[in-house]
């Protein structure tokens, strides 16, 4: 909000939404307006549609009521996203209610009121819409109206900046209380176009889709358009105390940062990191009014579910070293701060308490650090604070910001009909929390490696010297599993600084490292006479030193961290059994093994586990099979190229090909708590072969 503030476009296309039906059209206004967070975070608000619908039963044309569901997102979600509930059962629920006192019970209810056996869960906020005496409405967390409704002023300033044309309510928590309130609002105020929800948000509505739509636009640009005049040459947050670092540095920083924050607050639950050094963090988090401001605490009730009600500041001057020294002293500041916030305003049935540690994590200078179970958690909490600093932003800027009053703060985060969504969650899986990198990532082996660890959650970084195979890897991961589960670092692990940013880099985008997957390798044959010193040093580069350089920067991360971590190599059954005409590759994949081992012995005090697996013959989809190794091992056999495949299944004792599925079947086994135990072994998947019996 500034005097170049860029206006929310009206997108409404009248001819793609005239072919649409009405719920249809409900969806194309949802996703239009959550395609904006200025309008609304992920998550965050709600939309609905009074349609008249054919009952299923008697085949009465009768009133539906859609509106979003529980849980949902409505820039994302798709029709089955949307509870439906009979309009004239609803109305039926208002004979029953007896008062504050009984409003939770109403929230069970709502399942008697089904429409078509929707097997949508209904929102609280259902009842908010329900009793509105209008076809369509919007309930949206706008940044600019919430700028209002968090202000001292918020009643007067709603008043001069909308007139009558938008009324004002006072606190109180969403439900069906809220739900009566605003049906006598409107019923009071025929002419009134919406509402502003003091410390929460903004409702709008109309007679139809366009309708509602094109208000909740405008009633959100005049609130931009008067904040960009009121604050016009003025300085926000008291003006700048400390200038942001170069953007470099503030990811080293970073880098440095939050693997020793994961240290201290996973030890019960593996945490994911977030960065965000945007220009607007960074002007909230090096101003004059820091302190005073992120002690207030959120205002909207979406905004501190996800960060809590305050975040964590770090006093940081541009001594890394200081903050790290002092970091054990500040969470646990934080913590004691939490619970007595807990023992204050608890009741008598309210859930025990939940982890005292921060989300967000403010550092002057450097930017937010935001802390969650997994990526997309982590990431938008931080989404949802930027929300919270362009709210302090205009409130503080036109008068007195003020956050949820703490009572009420504490009766929504520990509300009970909020700890049976969370009790009704699934089960994490087995690798949440967990971040892995896997080198070689783009090749066979290590793209079918980080594809099972992504189906048991976990983040992983895929590292490889070739970028346009990266890419690749990269994108089709990412469609299948999410963009924040992956990412790519182009490394080659030859060199020792290339490797320190690469993990550096995986370290910024996740807070830490729990796995490392050294698979990264090449292969090569030729008598030994012919053997080159550039081919024996090239094996040697990248099958011995490049898994001793990523193994050193995983162990100085696990050591930080202090939470253990999973390595498992990617060596070979050459490893164990010599091959004529192959010396060069059997000699780096033999020292591969032997480190493995002694890294298992110096591991083991810290809970660091170093294990190895050694295929044989996987040709599908290798890099390695796809070149002259695949000729010369034909050569080798006096086979012809396309006859090697036939020819590994028919040597195995088990008689079946080995795949990189295989592989990472016994990748996922070492890295995951399934070998908790299990350290310095070998696990050899080649369809059996007796030379490379490990006993």
């Amino acid at each position: 909000m500034s005097a170049a503030t860029k206006l929310l476009e009206n997108r409404w296309d009248d001819a793609r939404a005239a072919a649409m039906s009405e719920p249809e059209r409900l969806l194309y206004r949802s996703n239009l307006l959550g395609s904006d967070k200025r309008i609304t975070n992920f998550g965050g608000g709600n939309t609905s549609a009074k349609v008249r619908q054919a009952d299923p039963l008697t085949g009465e044309e009768v009133t539906v009521l859609w509106v979003k569901g529980s849980g949902g997102d409505v820039g994302t979600m798709k029709l089955d996203g949307f509870a439906t509930l009979y309009m004239d059962k609803l109305e039926r629920l208002r004979t029953i209610y007896k008062g504050v006192a009984q409003e939770d019970e109403m929230v069970g209810l709502l399942n008697h009121c089904t429409f078509d056996l929707n097997p949508r869960a209904a929102s609280i906020d259902t009842s908010l819409h329900a009793y509105l005496p209008y076809a369509h409405v919007d309930h949206m967390h706008p940044d600019a109206v919430i700028a209002i409704a968090a202000t001292k002023r918020s009643r007067e300033l709603t008043r001069e900046i909308y007139g009558d044309e938008i009324g004002w309510l006072g606190w109180r928590r969403p439900g069906f209380e809220l739900g009566l309130e605003l049906s006598r609002f409107a019923a009071d105020n025929p002419n009134a176009k919406g509402v502003v929800l003091e410390s929460h948000g903004l409702f709008t509505w109309g007679h139809s889709a366009k309708d509602c739509y094109e208000t909740t636009l405008r009633i959100i640009n005049r609130a931009i358009e008067w904040f960009d005049g009121q604050l016009a040459g003025k300085t926000a947050f008291g003006g700048e105390a400390v200038a942001p670092l170069p953007a470099e540095e503030r990811r080293r920083i970073a880098a440095r940062l939050m693997p020793e924050i994961r240290a201290r607050i996973g030890q019960n639950e593996r945490k994911i990191g977030h960065f965000d050094d945007s220009d607007a963090v960074l002007q909230f988090v090096g101003s004059n009014d820091l302190q005073p401001l992120a002690a207030l605490g959120t205002s909207c009730p979406d905004h501190f579910l996800r960060t809590k009600i305050r975040p964590l500041v770090l006093p940081f001057s541009g001594d890394v070293d200081a903050v790290l020294a002092g970091l054990d002293a500040s969470i646990e500041e934080y913590r004691e701060g939490y619970r007595a916030y807990y023992e204050r305003c608890r009741h008598d049935n309210s859930p025990v308490i939940r982890d005292p540690n921060a989300v967000i994590y403010l550092v002057p200078g450097v930017g937010m650090i935001s802390f969650a179970k997994d990526k997309a958690t982590a990431r938008i909490a931080g989404e949802f604070y930027v929300n919270a600093i362009n709210v302090m932003r205009g409130a503080s800027g036109v008068d007195v910001y003020q956050g949820l009053d703490e009572q009420e703060a504490f009766d929504i985060e520990y509300w009970l009909l909020e700890e049976a969504k969370l009790q009704r969650m699934p089960k994490p899986k087995s690798l949440a929390g967990r971040v892995a990198f896997v080198t070689g990532g783009a090749g066979g082996i290590g793209r079918a490696t980080a594809e099972r660890l992504l189906r048991e959650g976990a983040c992983v970084v895929l590292a490889d010297i070739d970028a346009g195979s990266l890419d690749g890897a990269k994108s089709e991961l990412s469609k299948a599993f999410g963009a924040d589960q992956v990412r790519g670092v182009l490394v080659n692990v030859t060199e020792e600084a290339a490797v320190e940013k690469g993990f550096a880099d995986a370290v910024a985008e996740y807070g830490g490292l729990d796995i490392l997957v050294s698979n990264a390798g090449i292969a090569s044959a030729s008598p030994i006479e012919d053997t080159t010193l550039e081919v024996w040093n090239r094996n040697i580069d990248i099958l011995a030193t490049g898994y001793f350089l990523v193994s050193r920067e995983a162990f100085r991360l696990f050591r930080r961290q202090k939470l253990g971590g999973a390595v498992v190599f990617i060596a070979s059954k050459n490893g164990l059994a010599a091959s004529a005409g192959a010396s060069a590759y059997c000699t780096a994949k033999a020292a591969e093994i032997h480190l493995a081992r002694c890294l298992a012995l110096e591991g083991a005090e810290a809970g660091i586990r170093v294990n190895t697996v050694n295929p044989d013959a996987v040709l599908r989809g290798s890099k390695i099979w796809s070149g002259e190794w695949r000729e010369q091992r034909a050569a080798s056999s006096k086979l012809q190229t396309d006859q090697l495949e036939e020819h590994y299944r028919a040597r195995s004792l088990l008689k079946r090909s080995v795949f990189p599925e295989d592989i990472a079947e016994a990748v996922y086994f070492l890295a995951s708590d399934l070998s908790a135990k299990s350290t310095g072994n070998i696990v050899n998947v080649d369809a059996g072969n007796q030379i490379s019996f490990t006993r």
